[in-house]
């Protein structure tokens, strides 16, 4: 899997989930849910497939998009900075 790839997935993923988090604005919030659906269609397929764990929805859903664009950033962080 490319690291270049890793970790501009890592960067981006993460700046937007703390902007979300943090956001009480929810056109914010449908903004970065757009920006990062439109991210996920682009992103490394492999990369992709790692992180989606094979559903098609991943990182599109609204019912549980703050816990998945979470889980993708821990993700990407262990792959980043495996444990030692």
């Amino acid at each position: 899997m490319n690291r270049s790839a890793i970790e501009t997935a890592y960067c981006f993923l993460h700046q937007k989930h703390r902007v979300y988090v943090h956001s009480s604005l929810d056109w914010q919030r449908d903004d970065i849910e757009v920006i990062i659906g439109n991210f996920s269609s682009e992103m490394d397929p492999e990369l992709y497939a790692l992180l989606s764990g094979g559903d098609n929805d991943y990182l599109r859903s609204h019912s549980r998009f703050a816990s998945d664009l979470s889980d993708a950033v821990d993700k990407l962080e262990r792959l980043l900075f495996p444990a030692s």
